[in-house]
């Protein structure tokens, strides 16, 4: 049944679009700077994730595994992510985890990309002992516990009873050997969720704001959604889902997930204070509708753009690019406002 799912699962995400809410990352403005004095050779991409070093701060993030007809798909990801020097996280494993025949769904992933780095993914009420087998089925580098609970809900088979969630996530994050990402899956982290996550012991998180796949519209395109369409609209957009959670001040490590969609997303939320974007549904779309070839073409294309935006804004690496002035507004600056988030502060940064 789970396999059958995940099918599904990519076959409706790759036709439907993002939305219906956009991810407020248009209203994130960069500061043109012209006359940077940098030249284009200098700007360096790279970053450190995982204990290695990824020459593009891109995760192609989680989408499949569990089914054989998806292994296809995950070695052409899992090839992609070598070639451009990107991290990659898996689908979530439960799949392989309750039935061992299509354990080579995922380790594929590990088998394509041996010296990368990997991502485990589960759900926040697995087992630890379970969350401790993901980990060891791929050498995962990190693990993803995914939260879900609008999808579960709209789904007829999904979970209804989330009590325990907190205490379980303490307990994976006690059990695994590496480090645990808690990751939204397109309906954003509030302050109030960073809080709680971070006194779990969570110290990385992967935003998924909305903006990009939205799941209660996958479910109704599967024909099982309990929720009507005016419910496709529920969550937070991926811009002000970064800024809530810049706003606790807490020491994370961030993500941001969630409607990126360009270059110029990729370089608004590192500006803002993500260490790393991530990217799923443009990368999966562009692989089963076009080719592997053309999605390293696009994903080269992203990266050549992301080297000039960076020297455009006088950065020479993500470091540089996140003291740069980037100017926050529209409805993005008014939910701040009402939350009592002040974005000026990005505005005054000192551009050197």
């Amino acid at each position: 049944m789970r396999g059958q799912r995940k099918l599904e699962h990519i076959q409706r995400s790759v036709a439907l679009k993002d939305g219906p809410i956009p991810s407020g990352l248009g209203d994130v403005h960069l500061i043109h700077q012209a006359a940077p004095e940098l030249a284009l050779e200098e700007i360096d991409l790279s970053v450190a994730f995982m204990g290695k070093k990824l020459q593009t701060p891109l995760i192609i993030n989680a989408m499949t595994g569990g089914n054989p007809e998806v292994l296809t798909i995950n070695r052409a990801l899992a090839r992609i992510a070598r070639t451009q020097g990107m991290a990659m996280a898996v689908g979530s494993q439960m799949a392989a985890l309750e039935d061992p025949t299509v354990v080579n769904t995922y380790q594929v992933v590990r088998e394509e990309n041996p010296n990368g780095v990997i991502l485990a993914n589960i759900g926040a009420l697995t087992a630890p002992e379970l969350a401790v087998q993901a980990v060891e089925m791929i050498y995962a580098d990190g693990l993803q516990v995914h939260l879900n609970v609008p999808q579960e809900l709209a789904m007829v088979e999904g979970d209804r009873n989330f009590r325990g969630l907190l205490a379980n996530l303490q307990q994976i994050v006690e059990s695994v050997s590496v480090p645990v990402i808690v990751k939204e899956v397109g309906f954003g982290l509030s302050t109030e969720t960073i809080v709680r996550l971070y006194e779990t012991g969570v110290r990385w998180v992967d935003l998924g704001g909305q903006g990009g796949t939205n799941f209660i519209a996958i479910e109704s395109q599967r024909g099982r959604n309990l929720f009507s369409p005016s419910l496709e609209g529920w969550g937070i957009p991926t811009a002000i889902s970064l800024l809530e959670t810049l706003g606790t001040g807490l020491p994370l490590q961030i993500i941001a997930t969630g409607g990126i969609r360009s270059a110029l997303d990729i370089a608004r939320v590192l500006a803002l204070g993500a260490g790393l974007a991530g990217m799923a549904g443009p990368i999966l779309r562009m692989l089963l509708q076009e080719s592997p070839e053309a999605t390293q073409q696009a994903l080269e294309q992203i990266k050549c753009e992301l080297r000039c935006i960076f020297l455009m804004c006088g950065a020479r690496n993500v470091k540089e690019l996140q003291q740069k002035p980037v100017v926050v507004l529209g409805r993005t600056r008014e939910w701040l406002e009402q939350r009592g988030i002040d974005t000026s502060s990005y505005a005054r940064r000192v551009n050197r």
